[in-house]
């Protein structure tokens, strides 16, 4: 029997889904009409389709298993459009309805494909500019003299609030520890510091 697939998906380990969850489970009580329901979760980054709640709920869509997928964004799917393009093509090919509860989109459509398309190329656009920002920032650090490969040991780092909150913002976005630790000028076992204390 097909059943509903809901993907949930935030960026990193420290976020949770609480923002998304509700409406998830409202659409759930309003729409699924006693149908089965699967969720498939993951924290992960969302620059690749490589996640294991991903792999998961794409396996049971090649097996024949989902007649349709929802999520909360576009955006929780992930933030490449070369991936979410063949993802769209491939549900049309196969007859899975899909469902973005926040982009009111309806792939059955062709304005909903259209819809889709576009906001793909936005998300994998909005991850560009975030890695811009990023290298921005390190060339900015070079500039000031800052370099990468940690400090003497036994030496404290000075960790002002400004880089703390940028840790915790990137952090946020998806980002890598190591990408914080050069965006920043601060090691690595610093950034864990940082977020350890968060």
């Amino acid at each position: 029997m097909r059943h509903i697939a809901i993907y949930v998906r935030v960026s990193s380990r420290k976020q949770d889904t609480r923002s998304q969850e509700p409406d998830l489970r409202r659409w759930v009580e309003a729409f699924a009409e006693g149908g089965q329901v699967r969720w498939y979760r993951d924290k992960q980054s969302g620059k690749t389709m490589d996640r294991p709640g991903w792999r998961r709920l794409e396996a049971d869509m090649l097996s024949g298993k989902v007649s349709k997928i929802v999520v909360w964004r576009l955006d929780r799917l992930g933030r490449t459009a070369a991936g979410l393009t063949a993802l769209f093509e491939e549900l049309a090919r196969r007859g899975i309805g899909f469902e973005s509860l926040r982009d009111k989109i309806d792939l059955s459509t062709a304005a909903g494909r259209l819809m889709a398309n576009v906001l793909a190329s936005v998300a994998a656009y909005e991850n560009e500019v975030r890695s811009e920002r990023i290298r921005a920032g390190q060339a900015v650090a070079r500039a000031k003299g800052k370099s990468w490969g940690g400090s003497q040991k036994g030496r404290r780092i000075k960790v002002t609030p400004e880089q703390a909150q940028a840790i915790v913002r990137l952090r946020g976005e998806g980002q890598k520890v190591a990408s914080i630790a050069r965006a920043t000028g601060l090691s690595r076992p610093t950034v864990y510091s940082v977020l350890n204390s968060q």
